[in-house]
């Protein structure tokens, strides 16, 4: 009777954390032409993982179909930190993958940009980029941890749970510390406006004060 209590506890729990999973995991089509550079900003917290699969197809505009990408294409991959520094630079072909990890929480960017030496005329030289963006716990090859840790059902039940509780409370702390910085910022300009018209009545009388001495 406990060990069915437990289970309905963990199913109920799990059905709660997987309303926030789709936070984690989105999906993005658009088109680029060659040698277009394409950037993305994602706000990531501190120590989280980011994965991100593309896939790029040539689109034939006249014709409204997608090709196969060129031979020769490929995909520059270009990470920063929130303080603008590289965290990656990767050359690949014109379908694999890439990973950052945040050392800092804050907004990251990544930017996508393709080089191919003979575009395809008919098509325009317009290519069609499929990418999916996961982040946290939705990185995670679970398929794998069953074969190498040997976990039961209810085993790797809990560490899925566990995942996701780590990655919720991460973002809770990262909103917290943006809400502290708007805070920091509000309040600098709520005095900066009480301060202004103080400083501006205080020039005034010295410049009137000067003027009358000056008489």
């Amino acid at each position: 009777m406990a060990a069915v209590g437990v289970q309905l506890y963990f199913l109920l729990l799990l059905l709660l954390l997987t309303l926030f999973q789709d936070c984690f995991v989105y999906s993005l089509h658009f088109h680029i032409r060659d040698a277009e550079l394409k950037c993305f900003r994602e706000e990531m917290p501190e120590e989280v993982l980011l994965v991100g699969t593309y896939r790029t197809q040539l689109y034939d505009q006249q014709r409204d179909r997608y090709l196969p990408a060129p031979q020769d294409l490929r995909m520059l991959i270009v990470a920063k930190d929130p303080d603008n520094q590289l965290v990656l630079s990767q050359l690949s072909d014109s379908e694999g993958r890439f990973s950052i990890t945040s050392h800092k929480p804050g907004e990251h960017r990544f930017c996508l940009q393709s080089t191919s030496s003979q575009p395809a005329p008919s098509a325009g030289g317009v290519l069609a980029v499929h990418l999916e963006i996961k982040m946290g716990f939705s990185t995670n090859n679970y398929t794998k941890i069953i074969a190498e840790d040997r976990l039961t059902e209810l085993q790797l039940r809990v560490r899925q749970l566990t995942d996701q509780v780590k990655q919720i409370q991460k973002q809770q702390t990262y909103q917290k510390l943006r809400q502290k910085h708007f805070r920091d910022i509000s309040h600098n300009t709520e005095m900066w406006i009480f301060w202004w018209p103080v400083v501006r009545s205080l020039y005034v009388v010295a410049v009137i004060t000067w003027h009358t001495k000056s008489w």
